[in-house]
This record gives C-alpha cells, structure tokens and sequence, in this order.
C-alpha cells in the first residue's frame, strides 16, 4: 500500500536539535543534554511556524535545559494508580482515558505526560489495548470512553478503526471522544478517508490542542473544516503557557479565531505539576485575569473553562473570577464594565 502524505511527513520530521542548525542561529549542544532525555518530533508543516529562536511555536516544541529541573514531580495526576489495566485511565465512574496510542507527530514540552510519551518501551502492545477493551466492556458504569495516548491519530486508518469499532459496539458506551493534535501539528493528516471512517461512529467528539493565534493557519482551517464537515463535533483545551499564551490579547485572538474555524474554546488548562515543565507555569491569578478578560468582550461561545486539574488524581474543578458578595438579601455583583450592580436575592 503506497504510503500516504503524512506518514511521509512524519518521516521527514525534525528528531535533533542539530537538523536545526542550518534554519537557526542558535547553540545545540546544551538542548541536546534535554533531547536525550525527553524525545524530540517536529513536521515539517509545524517547524515551517516557527519565525525565529524562543518565539511561541519553538518554546513548544524545540528542548530546553528548564525540562531537566529536579523538581520532585513526576505524574502529577496519579495516572499510573488510577490504571487498573495499562491501557485505561479510570479516575470517574462514567469515563475512562483509553491510551491507545505512545507518540505524536510532535512531542509537546510542556506535555503532562512527557515521562512516557515518545518512549519505545512505553509503546502499547495488542493483548494490552484489547485488556483495556475488556475492561470497558466489563464496567456498565462507563458511558464516555477517551481515546489519548501520545495521539490516536497516528494510529493506521485500519488500526484506528478497529478500535473505534470495539469500543463503538459496547452496549453501555454512549459517546467516544478523541483528544488529537494533529490539526495543529500535521493537519495532512486529516484527509476525506479518515473523515469518512470518523463518520461511522457518531457520536464523536474530537478535542484538539491550539495554543497560539500563529497555529490558525489556512492548512489547519481546512483539517477542522473537513472533521466539521463529517459531523465531528470539534473542541480545543489550551494549555495555559508562560511566554507562549498569557496575555489576555493572546487567547481572545486565539479564541475568536477558533470558533471561526467551527472550533469551541472548551478549556484553558493551568499548567499540570509535570517535572520538566516548570519554566512554563504561570500564576492562577494569571488565568483568572485572562478569563474576567474575556467576559463581555468576546462571544461567550469563546470563554471556555479555566481549570486545574489536580494532583494525586483528584480530577478537574473550574476556577472562576469573583463576581458576586453577599450584603444581606443583596447580591453585589460586577459586570463586565467593572460596575457593580445590586442584585435582589432570596435567603434560601
């Protein structure tokens, strides 16, 4: 079977900082100290984003020496004791992750789960992925099962589908969600055949990963308008990230320009406790001034939730700005402009 473009493209992608010499006018040799730790991807159509050396696409995808701070952290979310099976996440009653997959098309810097992705000897066999099947199949508490990994969608069309047929067949699943950010990284990989196989298991929810204005390009507008375009009901969960996104500017540019894309802003994520991705935290009183930015100028369909995700496995809680305090029956309550506005409310 001919190879398609994008397996070429994977083929093509940059895998040292040395190949980037030639493009940058940059030292390699401390970045290849973090290199060989934590592995290194890049397309060609994501390294053809970057403008020049530390700008917002090459922070998220070129190593740094930050990633090798000893930090004490390691897997924050307690996903391994929340892993009955090695391919299941089970953390809440009605939904598993499904790790179907150990790579990407380009490896994050800032990725919660950098300790195993990319890693040969984290890669899933057959017999695990269908243990992981079983026990979805075994669970009738399990309505909502996500596929993630590394990125499913570097699975095979054929593998891929497989997989989504099983997990599809199961009585008690009622919707599959997939987590890919291949629109943002290799959007050639989002062609009319995988849409058409996508199709077949409705319904499908696809949440992908755009992190800055920069990664709306004409090529990945055309990846969400095909998935849109199957049916797929598509949403973004961008990773809060110091000198890349924290600016108010940033992410309403970033928001506005997703739902034109047919795309829902449906997080902002504060940065995971990952060791190695300290450099790229902010504050939360950061991502609280970015959303209170967001109230009143821009379409609420583009103020998503901003949450942590907790450590030691505890789940997702949303933050929110103070709007309202209590005087009395009264409630005083600020408004987009900064005004505050009495509001007549009951005891009980």
């Amino acid at each position: 079977m001919a190879q398609e473009l994008w397996q070429q493209s994977l083929q093509d992608a940059v895998t040292s900082v040395d190949q980037l010499v030639g493009s940058f006018a940059f030292d390699p040799r401390p970045l290849a100290v973090a290199e060989a730790r934590y592995p290194m991807r890049i397309t060609p159509y994501y390294l053809g984003l970057i403008e020049q050396v530390g700008d917002p696409i090459w922070k998220q995808c070129v190593p740094d020496l930050h990633e090798l701070t000893e930090d004490g952290l390691s897997d924050p979310l307690a996903e391994e004791d929340n892993s009955p099976v090695p391919a299941i996440i089970h953390r809440y009653p009605d939904r598993v992750i499904f790790y179907v997959s150990g790579s990407c098309a380009s490896y994050c810097r800032f990725c919660t789960r950098k300790r195993k992705v990319g890693c040969a000897d984290m890669a899933l066999s057959f017999r695990e992925l269908r243990e992981g099947i079983d026990y979805i199949a075994a669970d009738s508490q399990i309505r909502d099962v996500i596929f993630s990994g590394g990125d499913p969608l570097l699975l095979p069309d054929p593998v891929l589908q497989d997989l989504l047929a099983r997990v599809y067949a199961i009585p008690h699943v009622e919707m599959i969600r997939i987590g890919t950010r291949v629109p943002v990284t290799l959007p050639e990989r989002i062609t009319d055949r995988l849409c058409a196989m996508l199709k077949k298991f409705q319904p499908l929810y696809l949440n992908t990963h755009f992190n800055h204005p920069r990664e709306l390009t004409e090529q990945a507008a055309e990846a969400c308008a095909r998935l849109a375009d199957a049916g797929i009901v598509l949403g973004n969960q961008t990773v809060l990230l110091r000198g890349v996104n924290d600016q108010p500017e940033i992410i309403s540019v970033l928001f506005r320009g997703l739902l034109k894309m047919r795309v829902r802003p449906y997080y902002l994520h504060q940065m995971d406790l990952t060791r190695g991705t300290g450099h790229f935290r902010t504050s939360v009183k950061t991502g609280l001034k970015i959303i209170h930015s967001l109230r009143g100028s821009v379409s609420g369909l583009a103020s998503p939730q901003y949450i942590i995700d907790l450590p030691g496995g505890k789940g997702k809680v949303p933050l929110v700005p103070e709007y309202a305090k209590k005087r009395g029956d009264i409630l005083l309550i600020r408004a987009a402009d900064g005004s505050v506005v009495e509001y007549p409310d009951l005891s009980s």
